[in-house]
């Protein structure tokens, strides 16, 4: 879900000013809910984990690094547009 998020809600605004972020806070931070996430299969790899209570293994957000680019090139063999920037859009699309 992180990865959906960043390629499709995550915008890094600066301020032409100074240089610096001008959206770092959760204030206008979007989430997605159920209804923008495609249905997920879990699945498990391997034997369980001893290190953790249930015995499951995570990847964390290391994960996450290629996903907004997957779903970049994903668009692109869809739409034939390429966006260079997150996040992607309909309205980036339409430009």
């Amino acid at each position: 879900m992180g990865g959906i998020s960043q390629a499709m809600f995550e915008e890094t605004g600066t301020d032409q000013g100074t240089g610096r972020i001008a959206n770092a806070t959760f204030g206008d931070y979007l989430m997605p809910v159920n209804a923008d996430i495609p249905d997920m299969d879990v699945f498990f790899v391997g034997t369980p984990d001893r290190a953790t209570p249930v015995g499951t293994k995570g990847v964390g957000e290391v994960a996450l690094v290629g996903l907004a680019a997957a779903i970049g090139n994903a668009v692109h063999h869809a739409t034939g547009r390429r966006i260079r920037s997150l996040p992607t859009t309909i309205d980036r699309l339409m430009l």
